[in-house]
């Protein structure tokens, strides 16, 4: 019985390249019966066709490696796992053939039909959108939150200060290195977030040269201690693309950015958060690590891990029309 379904696996993620590179891609036998999955996969796929026109680039073929991370469920008629997929999709533009990476979760039902296996939900496990998180900056943080504590654990100098602190560069190699050193694993000396975009940038700017500004007060700062006393010691602008958006754009000392208007005025080491619903809650974040050969951004990111991929984020499940995005240079000195 293992094999059988698992063969259907096997169609599955061949399907899933075919669609990556072609929208018309015909598939002569269908695997999965789950509609919604299906609609989704075809707008998907005729939005990728547009979208590699208008950037005058050229899929050439996905790789995708599949990885059974558990089972949930399995009898002679039903069979239910979390799988990964881990793509490596190959484009040309320019003269150039580029390379993008990303890594999904997926929890996949089968059920026996007659003497056939077919793979009846599609549920996406990771994505990048997360509308909990839009309003956490609500809260109403204050200094005694934390049980009374008077002061950082961590050392002053790593700290910051505002009174007598240095000049720092921003080292967007060392941004950038680390960017691609942890896409797609996780830093032990952090802890890992279900969602956890913008605790990567934030790591991925602080390994820059970042100052960190401690206040105590979940919101306000940028600051990271981890779990004390079981209680959680960072702020908003370190874990929630909202709260780092307005810390970046608000700041005037520190780590700060400037707003520009265009993602090809970025720089390596910077920013683009992204409003999936056009609302003004900003729910992802990315950092710039590369460049394709147009000189257009190409981003990392976390949750949905990703490696040098193309800045607006149109294969993106959460992508809509009035997605909006919020450019943020850092300057080259705090």
């Amino acid at each position: 019985m293992e094999q059988e379904w698992k063969q259907v696996l096997f169609t599955f993620v061949n399907q899933y390249n075919q669609f990556q590179i072609d929208e018309r891609a015909e598939t002569r036998y269908q695997v999965v019966t789950d509609l919604n999955y299906l609609m989704e996969r075809s707008e998907r796929s005729k939005r990728l066709g547009d979208w590699y026109k208008f950037r005058d680039a050229k899929p050439l073929r996905s790789e995708t490696r599949a990885t059974l991370l558990r089972t949930m469920n399995e009898t002679p008629q039903e069979v239910v796992v979390d799988i990964q997929l881990h793509a490596h999709l190959f484009y040309s533009k320019g003269g150039m053939t580029h390379r993008e990476d990303t890594i999904q979760q997926q929890r996949l039902k089968f059920i026996r039909d007659g003497e056939e296996w077919v793979i009846v939900s599609v549920e996406q496990l990771t994505t990048e959108r997360h509308p909990l998180l839009q309003n956490v900056l609500s809260s109403n943080g204050t200094g005694d939150m934390y049980g009374g504590a008077s002061g950082p654990y961590l050392n002053a100098n790593i700290l910051g200060g505002g009174a007598g602190r240095r000049s720092t560069k921003y080292r967007r190699e060392d941004a950038v290195a680390y960017a691609d050193r942890w896409w797609d694993s996780e830093n032990p000396e952090f802890t890992a977030f279900a969602v956890n975009c913008t605790n990567y940038i934030s790591q991925c700017l602080f390994a820059g040269g970042a100052p960190i500004h401690y206040t105590g007060n979940r919101a306000t700062g940028w600051w990271y201690k981890g779990y004390l006393s079981g209680k959680e010691w960072w702020s908003y602008s370190w874990a929630v693309s909202n709260g780092l958006e307005q810390m970046l754009r608000t700041s005037t000392w520190g780590l700060r950015a400037e707003v520009v208007d265009r993602a090809e005025q970025l720089m390596l080491g910077d920013v683009i958060v992204y409003d999936w619903d056009g609302n003004g809650n900003y729910e992802h974040s990315t950092i710039v690590t590369a460049y394709d050969a147009g000189g257009m951004p190409l981003v990392n990111a976390n949750t949905v891990s990703s490696r040098h991929r193309y800045w607006d984020y149109k294969d993106s499940y959460a992508w809509q029309e009035n997605t909006r995005y919020q450019f943020l240079h850092i300057p080259d000195v705090f």
